[in-house]
């Protein structure tokens, strides 16, 4: 075994083409999202992994009834609206809400090594998801914000060999992390100026 990020399909390899976003590597490496708040330990992130994983399904779903048409992100959702269909294309839209929430909040975390993680995350909450939820969800959003572990236990656990073997040192765990953060933030700005521009809807 070897550290979680290392288990994980990375954003970084993802392939990207002409085309667009490979459909099915974006989303392995997003089932790394939903294991990563498994990792926060607490079940107050409950509602976010069933969020993030519902809209996995849904893109899934679609890739499953039109592979050929769905190979990309940007072709599945072209195809999607040629149906006159939008469960797919609502569903991406949510998830990349949902990994932009995630993104910046691990940025806040690395930009800020003597922030706590519940500062990181209600920080980038703020930006990112919040002008879209409503009184309920900003109040299950908020519960799941104070519910963040403490950054250096966190850290370790990402940094941990579930097979107990060493862990990854400091430096390789940063190194790793700004590496995926970094892809994953120009797949969504990518997609965010597919959406736009093809008029989707607002993504962020």
């Amino acid at each position: 075994m070897a550290p979680y990020l290392e288990t994980v399909k990375s954003f970084a390899d993802v392939p990207i083409t002409d085309a667009g976003v490979d459909t099915l590597a974006f989303l392995e490496a997003c089932e790394g999202v939903v294991g990563l708040f498994a990792l926060l330990g607490s079940a107050a992130f409950t509602p976010v992994q069933t969020d993030l994983a519902g809209n996995i399904t849904k893109v899934r779903a679609r890739y499953d009834a039109a592979p050929t048409a769905s190979a990309t992100l940007e072709e599945l959702v072209k195809n999607e609206k040629a149906e006159k269909k939008t469960t797919a294309t609502e569903g991406l839209m949510w998830l990349l809400r949902g990994l932009y929430f995630t993104c910046k909040a691990l940025q806040n975390a690395q930009a800020n090594k003597n922030e706590e993680l519940a500062a990181a995350f209600s920080n980038s909450y703020g930006v990112t998801l919040k002008q879209f939820h409503n009184f309920v969800v900003k109040g299950v959003f908020a519960v799941a914000m104070k519910a963040c572990p403490y950054r250096k236990d966190f850290y370790a656990k990402l940094a941990a060999d579930p097979a107990g073997g060493p862990a990854a040192s400091q430096d390789k765990l940063d190194a790793e992390l700004d590496k995926w953060l970094s892809a994953l933030s120009s797949i969504l700005a990518r997609m965010d100026t597919f959406y736009t521009q093809g008029k989707y809807g607002k993504v962020f």
